[in-house]
């Protein structure tokens, strides 16, 4: 049974997977006729080169998309697991369609303002891919080698595709002009904003530091209240030559003032820092995207 279970489990993750990654396919789809394509506007990587040539030739965006994907994935197949690529290639496929699929919506709905459509364009297009890449997935192109990047530089992936797609569209701008470049650019900037928001989660983590001459019971409450884990570092301190033991913890925005709160009454003299925590995996957390 508890095969049959870990089956079941399997396959309902890889459907909820599946779902996720044609729902932000279909998204970017939207954002791309109701406000990137009306306006002539430009975007980075494979998808980018796709609309000069459909702008140029009037050729098919989806299938310029599959056929510039190919080499990509190939490359991709050498350095990321099995697992993303096959997700990414039905992401990329999803995406392809779904930008065809929605073609009518060019006739349907049109923004006169080209800011807003920059705006509300990136928006959209960095919602969908980041639930993509949420997924384990990409839609293929920069997306491929961006993620390649942070797994052995660390580096974000929206921060990735930013700096690829801007020199792309530096040198497309050629064909269309400084105007349409410069309002590109924003709507790739909004994009790679909300990317990185939506695949590390609005619910940003915290790490916590503590200095206190009462590290058990601060210890003890922070499991007990916030049920949270802690570790001791070892620390010493310069002036006095004290050991210490420092408290380190992760906690969720939401909690820090309760755990601010927990500090000061147990020691309101102890020392405590905070900072920004991008990514956390392990126990107690979830494990994001990629």
């Amino acid at each position: 049974m508890k095969l049959v279970d870990r089956i079941y489990d399997s396959r309902f993750k890889y459907a909820a997977m599946l779902i996720m990654i044609l729902l932000g396919g279909a998204i970017c789809g939207i954002s791309f006729n109701a406000f990137l394509i009306p306006h002539r506007l430009l975007s980075g990587g494979v998808s980018g080169i796709s609309l000069i040539l459909n702008y140029l030739f009037s050729i098919n965006v989806g299938m310029l998309i599959f056929m510039f994907n190919i080499p990509v994935f190939l490359l991709g197949y050498k350095f990321i697991d099995k697992e993303f690529i096959a997700l990414s290639i039905i992401g990329m496929v999803a995406f392809s369609t779904f930008i065809e699929a929605f073609a009518f919506i060019r006739d349907i709905v049109y923004v006169k303002d080209v800011m807003l459509s920059c705006i509300y364009g990136g928006l959209l297009n960095g919602i969908g891919l980041g639930i993509v890449l949420r997924n384990r997935a990409s839609q293929g192109g920069v997306d491929i080698i961006a993620v390649i990047v942070k797994k052995y530089m660390s580096i974000n992936i929206g921060t990735t595709s930013m700096i690829i797609n801007t020199a792309i569209v530096v040198v497309s701008s050629y064909f269309y002009g400084i105007n349409i470049a410069m309002y590109t650019l924003i709507s790739m900037y909004v994009a790679s904003v909300v990317v990185d928001k939506v695949q590390q989660g609005f619910d940003r983590r915290k790490s916590v530091m503590i200095v206190s001459s009462k590290e058990t019971q601060v210890a003890k409450t922070i499991f007990e209240k916030l049920d949270r884990g802690v570790t001791y570092l070892h620390g010493e301190g310069a002036y006095t030559g004290d050991k210490k033991r420092v408290i380190y913890c992760i906690v969720s925005l939401n909690q820090l003032a309760k755990l601010k709160q927990i500090v000061r009454e147990i020691d309101e003299a102890a020392f405590i820092t905070v900072s920004d925590t991008a990514e956390v995996m392990g126990y107690g957390f979830k494990s994001r995207g990629i």
